[in-house]
């Protein structure tokens, strides 16, 4: 029975890719990878790998989670060293918490390698810090993605209301739902807030606006995309500094 790494990949920037994840990646035996993960990477893989795409996007899951838990499982009866490749980090809404138990229950040994989230990293590379000193000393990181008739309603709204910075996750097709929500709770049509698309590769995106006009602003921008409401958006004027080739 072989070795498991449920391995961040980061947020789409090779070059953001952790030390210790190049090398299990280049020894790997086999790279069960999802959507997130930068294709890119997968060149730095021994030319014999097996490569298994178990990607989803909203809407089309490719193959359930499930199924995904099954097909690690069976790839370390098989293999000696088994990469699950994950955009961003394992453990944040990446689902790594329940393969690793789906592992475990199985007895097959596991590691963790932490990726650079893109809940801090795509909105550094839009120029928009989480925290900032004078304007929010706190930042939380929010699921978007569930449907607005379950999960999503009963997320603590109220809560939301103070200054700290909002990282929305995957919450681009919910975005209208998200914006009228807080706006209808008290939040300021004209708060600050920004969608950013494809953050860390050339293909990056930003548009800035407030709650009121960002829905208008952003139409048609490609996913991945990100949200981040919060006055920490208005320092983007001056900290922008990546330009995408």
């Amino acid at each position: 029975m072989g070795m498991v790494y449920l391995t961040g990949a980061g947020p789409g920037d090779t070059e953001l890719l952790t030390l210790k994840a190049a090398r299990v990646i280049q020894t790997a035996d086999i790279i069960i990878y999802d959507r997130l993960a930068n294709p890119d990477i997968l060149n730095m893989a021994k030319k014999s790998v097996v490569l298994t795409y178990v990607g989803k996007e909203n809407k089309k899951h490719t193959v359930r989670q499930e199924q995904i838990n099954e097909i690690i499982y069976q790839a370390s009866l098989k293999h000696t060293n088994v990469v699950r490749l994950k955009g961003g980090d394992p453990f944040v809404f990446g689902r790594g918490g329940e393969e690793a138990l789906y592992l475990y229950d199985r007895d097959v040994a596991f590691e963790i390698i932490p990726g650079i989230s893109s809940a801090v990293s795509v909105p550094a590379y839009a120029g928009i810090p989480v925290t900032h000193r004078g304007v929010t000393t706190s930042f939380r990181v929010v699921t978007g993605h569930e449907t607005p008739h379950k999960k999503i309603s009963q997320l603590e709204w109220q809560t939301f209301l103070n200054d700290e910075t909002i990282v929305f996750l995957m919450g681009y097709h919910n975005i209208e739902l998200i914006t009228s929500k807080l706006i209808s709770l008290g939040k300021r049509p004209d708060y600050p807030c920004a969608v950013i698309s494809k953050g860390t590769t050339p293909e990056q995106r930003v548009v800035t606006g407030t709650l009121e006009n960002i829905v208008k602003l952003s139409v048609g921008m490609p996913t991945p995309a990100i949200i981040v409401v919060g006055e920490v958006v208005t320092l983007r004027d001056k900290i922008q500094w990546f330009q995408p080739k």
